[in-house]
């Protein structure tokens, strides 16, 4: 490393400290420029300055144009994955897996976010060849961001909560239950939603959890009275189990629909219960 590199990476960290000081773990080229010439960088080095403390490991790029502190740099709060996830897309919520865990739902700590988002939202892409968008999700420094797609009048039961000095958002306890039971291959599988439900057990809300999937596809409806019924959850509201049992349907669906089609049907909630030792 030259002497010149060594002194830009330097006022580089200088910048860092300076935007962390005021409380941007994350941010643009914009904010960085209000800050460069405390931190000594003329504004014509702005961008090559970024670059060296993004070769260096100093920050991520999140976007183009958008960048967040890492925990390379000593003593300096960086930015929370799910605070990342924020800054990727609007509206965004912390779902599935990411979730479940988040609320004590499930020990099994997943390997990427979990991100729920609408339709017509334009998920980050870049030109380069630095980052890509697959759809194995998209990566950010060391963490990979999964984005699961739905319409908007499917983004609801979601929550604000801190972590640390972030304000996210993130689908509440009955949401993501739902969303188990709709892609339990998006929360572990079949058997670690079933295993979550019974953890969240006499917490559950059964009004709340019912009426959003009446919102939801038939087949999750179908699904949750069969689960409520199974693990004894619904005991205490035999009007609103009456309610998911009278929902019309077309022919059965699958318990877990990521199983083969077989096993014995249930008649009361036109389930095929497709689980290991019932196949």
């Amino acid at each position: 490393m030259t002497e010149l590199t060594i002194k830009k990476t330097h006022v580089g960290i200088e910048l860092v400290r300076l935007l962390a000081a005021e409380g941007y773990r994350i941010f643009s080229v914009e904010i960085a420029r209000k800050f460069s010439a405390r931190a000594g960088i003329k504004d014509e080095y702005l961008l090559e300055a970024l670059f060296h403390l993004r070769r260096n490991g100093w920050i991520d790029s999140i976007h183009r144009g958008l960048y967040a502190i890492t925990p390379a740099v000593p003593g300096l709060a960086t930015a929370h994955e799910f605070e990342i996830a924020m800054a990727l897309v609007s509206p965004a919520a912390i779902s599935h897996w990411s979730a479940l865990h988040y609320h004590g739902l499930t020990e099994q700590a997943p390997r990427r976010v979990f991100v729920l988002t609408t339709t017509d939202v334009s998920i980050p892409r870049v030109r380069n060849d630095e980052k890509e968008i697959t759809d194995s999700g998209y990566t950010v420094g060391d963490t990979l961001y999964q984005f699961i797609r739905v319409k908007q009048d499917r983004f609801f039961g979601t929550q604000n909560i801190w972590v640390g000095d972030a304000r996210v958002t993130i689908t509440d306890p009955e949401r993501t239950l739902l969303d188990g039971l709709a892609m339990p291959k998006r929360c572990g599988d079949f058997a670690e939603v079933l295993h979550s439900f019974e953890v969240r057990g006499n917490d559950l809300h059964i009004e709340r959890i019912v009426g959003y999937a009446l919102r939801m596809d038939t087949v999750v409806a179908k699904r949750l009275g069969w689960v409520l019924e199974s693990l004894d959850l619904g005991n205490e509201s035999p009007a609103l189990m009456e309610v998911l049992s009278k929902i019309p349907i077309k022919g059965y669906g699958t318990l877990d629909p990521d199983g083969p089609r077989n096993g014995p049907r249930n008649r009361r909630w036109m389930i095929q219960e497709n689980l290991p030792g019932k196949v």
